[in-house]
């Protein structure tokens, strides 16, 4: 239903121009402002949007690299089975292990260089993106140990190689960022999650002296990632697997848990605070999700692992995961709250920690439990950000030269917002020839936050714009001009009659004259 208000102004042209913007009757001198309500109907279509969702997984080695296909990758954006499991799935993102195996000594080839770079090809042209993990080692050896399924020696790398490979990766990682939606820190430790590791501390029992990190280990861990930070453009973030490693990063080694969340103010700026976010790879796994909500100690204290720890460190992450990128897998179905709700609290625990992205075949144990308590729906649709336009208000005509308004009044019913910048534009397309005029908006995708929120703008429209009837549109393509014409990588609003697959345009179901 549209509802129109209109002002008439016979003696305030200027003030109504400025205000409101107007067109003007010359036979009549009079200056008349229309505006219409708009009103959209959410959807409830699951589809992919970009750097969300479930993601599909895929691994390679540097002794016998298999590059990633393009065709395989571009069926990921259909709805698709996964193996073992009783969902379907779209997926945008592709994980990507690089399994550094057999150069734990010496530099990377040029050819795995090479390859890293046609992976990064074959994802453009498919339309996804990566999330690449470097490790050195994904093998759990048994044997006579405290742990007994994995013993050292692990087989990860000196701090020395460690850095002199990143040093390496840094150009194929800049060049290729238009695809990466961000990387995991990796590097340290079996599969890379910082834990079983032979040079940076070893977490688990097989460490020994309660397994507590020394000032040293923490100072080793803080010079990689400040290292794949700074190999990393300033628009991408790094994931780390532990809140408390982004705490003893940012204020030191002897951090408390208490230290501070990150400030809205410093939200999505360039600095390294705002760059770091969080992967949980034991999603609701256990009490403390298989240590990643720990205490890891340090020279001048013990590990500790009690309520209050959790706790402390629930909230932090909590909080900061507001701002920064955040996801991981699930990977154990022996925690009975890992369930949908009311048994469990799957979605209650995705929305607190604003999660994007799950691995969509690990473990399809409790994945399998969602789809069949009722709430995997929910989950595939809600991962990220989920952007449901309720409402506009929109010009029904504007003079040339003079200032257009509108408000969006949006509700965004996803765990998170979006995580990588991108200009959102607005589009007025020729009803008669098909032109195109895009318009910047100033408003930040990424403070979309979950929940209702209202979009103010004004758009000045250049004197010597055609007049015609104009078709409104809303473009929300990515930041990067190498793909920003790609409709693959433009977000679809979660409404019914508004997506355009063919132009990434999202209908606003309005005309304006232009005069």
């Amino acid at each position: 239903m549209n509802i129109k208000f209109i002002v008439n102004c016979f003696l305030l042209p200027l003030f109504v121009s400025a205000v409101f913007g107007s067109c003007k009757d010359d036979s009549t001198n009079l200056v008349k402002i229309e505006k219409v309500n708009v009103t959209y109907s959410e959807s409830t279509e699951d589809f992919p949007n970009p750097e969300r969702g479930f993601y599909r997984y895929s691994e390679t080695k540097a002794s016998n690299y298999s590059v990633l296909d393009a065709a395989q990758l571009k069926t990921y954006r259909t709805l698709q089975d996964i193996s073992s499991a009783n969902y379907k799935v779209y997926s945008t993102l592709v994980f990507r292990y690089y399994i550094l195996d057999n150069i734990t000594t010496t530099p990377i080839s040029d050819s795995f260089l090479s390859n890293i770079k046609k992976d990064m090809t074959a994802a453009r042209t498919a339309g996804v993106k990566l999330i690449p993990r470097f490790v050195y080692t994904v093998t759990a050896t048994p044997g006579n140990c405290p742990e007994g399924f994995i013993c050292p020696t692990y087989g990860d790398a000196a701090k020395t190689v460690v850095l002199g490979h990143i040093g390496q990766l840094k150009t194929v990682l800049t060049e290729n960022a238009d695809v990466i939606a961000c990387v995991q820190l990796g590097f340290i430790g079996t599969w890379g999650e910082n834990y079983y590791t032979d040079f940076f501390g070893d977490a688990s029992l097989n460490g020994g002296q309660n397994s507590t990190l020394t000032d040293q280990n923490w100072r080793d861990r803080v010079e990689v990632l400040k290292a794949l930070l700074a190999a990393m453009p300033v628009d991408r973030m790094v994931q780390v697997r532990y809140p408390q490693f982004k705490q003893r990063f940012l204020y030191g080694v002897n951090s408390p848990l208490s230290s501070p969340s990150l400030a809205e103010a410093m939200a999505f700026s360039t600095s390294d605070e705002s760059r770091i976010g969080f992967h949980n790879d034991c999603f609701l796994a256990s009490t403390n999700d298989f240590g990643t909500f720990e205490d890891y100690g340090n020279s001048s204290g013990p590990r500790t692992s009690d309520g209050a720890v959790l706790n402390t460190l629930r909230d932090y992450m909590k909080a900061d995961s507001r701002y920064v990128v955040v996801g991981g897998e699930t990977c154990s179905d022996d925690y009975s709250l890992n369930d949908c709700e009311p048994a469990g609290k799957a979605q209650e625990e995705l929305t607190a920690m604003h999660f994007s992205y799950l691995n969509a075949h690990y473990n399809t144990a409790v994945n399998n439990d969602w789809q069949s308590g009722g709430c995997m729906e929910n989950i595939k649709k809600n991962l990220g950000y989920r952007f449901v336009l309720q409402s506009a208000v929109l010009p029904d005509n504007v003079v040339k030269g003079t200032t257009l308004n509108l408000v969006l009044n949006v509700k965004n019913v996803g765990y998170a917002s979006p995580y990588n910048k991108r200009t959102i534009k607005l589009v007025l397309r020729n009803k008669t020839n098909g032109a195109i005029k895009s318009f910047n908006l100033n408003t930040d995708v990424r403070k979309w936050y979950s929940g209702v929120f209202k979009v103010e703008e004004s758009v000045k429209i250049p004197s010597d714009f055609a007049a015609g009837e104009y078709e409104m549109l809303l473009h929300l393509p990515d930041a990067y001009a190498s793909i920003a014409d790609r409709t693959e990588y433009c977000i679809r609003l979660a409404n019914n009659n508004v997506w355009e697959e063919e132009t990434g345009y999202n209908r606003l179901n309005h005309t304006l004259s232009v005069h």
